[in-house]
C-alpha cells in the first residue's frame, strides 16, 4: 500500500517568485505554456495538456505521494512507492495528463538559487538508507559511468529524476518530467534569458554526472518569459 501526503496547500495567488507565475500559466496563460512545452518536445506539436495542479478553483493545491500520481492519471503500480522512498516525498509544483496519455510532473524555478537545494532532512535512518540507495539506482540509470554522489547537492533536482526513473523505467509508465524556468522574473531577480539558466542547467548536470540533455528519457528543460505572462494581472 503506498503511502499517502494530504494536500499540501490552498491559497490565494502566490505573491511573488515561481509559484505564482506558475499558478498564472495554468489558470490564466495556458497557450503561453503550452507553446513553450511544445517548442521543447515536452508536448507533441498538437498535443495539448490537462492540468490537474495547481487549478485556481481548487485553491491552487499542490500534491505529492500517491495523491500526485493520482491526479497525474497514474491508477496502479508494479511496485511500491513506499519501498522506493518514504512518505511526503516531492510536493510537485505542477501535475497533468498529455494528449497522448503521458503523466506529467513539473518541477519550475524562477531564480538560480532555487536549484541549490540543501539534502534530504530526512530524520530516521531508514529514510535516509531509503533515499541515498534510491537516488544511487536512479544515478546509475541516468548516468552509469558518473561515480557522482547524489545527494549532497541539487537533492531536489536529483530527487525529481529519481521519481521519473521510478515510474518510467520501474514502472513501465508512460510519463513526462519537465524542468521548467521562468525568464525575466524581475522579482525575484531571476534570469533575463535562456542563456543564463542553460549555464546553470550544465552546471547541474556536470555535478551530477549526467550527459547534457535527459530527452531521450523524457526529462525536458522548458523556458517561459514573465513578460508574456504579466499582462495577465492587469
Amino acid at each position: 500500500m503506498m503511502l499517502s501526503c494530504a494536500l499540501i496547500r490552498v491559497m490565494a495567488l502566490a505573491s511573488k517568485g515561481s509559484r505564482k507565475w506558475l499558478q498564472i500559466a495554468i489558470n490564466r496563460k495556458r497557450d503561453v505554456l503550452l507553446e513553450a512545452m511544445r517548442l521543447s518536445g515536452a508536448v507533441a506539436a498538437t498535443g495539448s495538456v490537462q492540468w490537474t495542479s495547481p487549478v485556481e478553483r481548487e485553491g491552487f493545491k499542490e500534491y505529492c505521494d500517491s495523491a500526485a500520481l493520482d491526479r497525474a492519471g497514474i491508477k496502479g503500480l508494479k511496485g511500491s512507492l513506499s519501498e522506493f522512498w518514504p512518505a511526503r516525498g516531492p510536493v510537485w509544483d505542477a501535475l497533468g495528463i498529455t494528449s497522448d496519455s503521458h503523466s506529467l510532473f513539473v518541477e519550475a524555478k524562477a531564480h538560480i538559487s532555487e536549484a541549490v537545494s540543501p539534502p534530504s532532512m530526512a530524520s530516521s535512518d531508514h529514510s535516509k538508507n531509503l533515499i541515498a540507495a534510491s537516488l544511487e539506482k536512479a544515478r546509475r540509470f541516468y548516468a552509469p559511468r558518473s561515480a557522482a554522489a547524489w545527494g549532497p547537492v541539487f537533492y531536489q533536482y536529483a530527487n525529481r529524476l529519481a521519481h521519473h526513473y521510478f515510474l518510467t523505467k520501474l514502472n513501465d509508465i508512460p510519463s513526462t518530467l519537465v524542468f521548467l524556468y521562468f525568464v525575466n522574473a524581475t522579482d525575484m531577480q531571476g534570469p533575463a534569458s535562456e542563456l543564463e539558466w542553460q549555464g546553470a542547467i550544465r552546471l547541474i548536470h556536470c555535478v551530477l554526472g549526467l550527459p547534457e540533455n535527459l530527452q531521450r528519457h523524457r526529462v525536458f528543460d522548458v523556458f517561459v518569459d514573465v513578460k508574456l505572462l504579466r499582462d495577465s494581472l492587469e
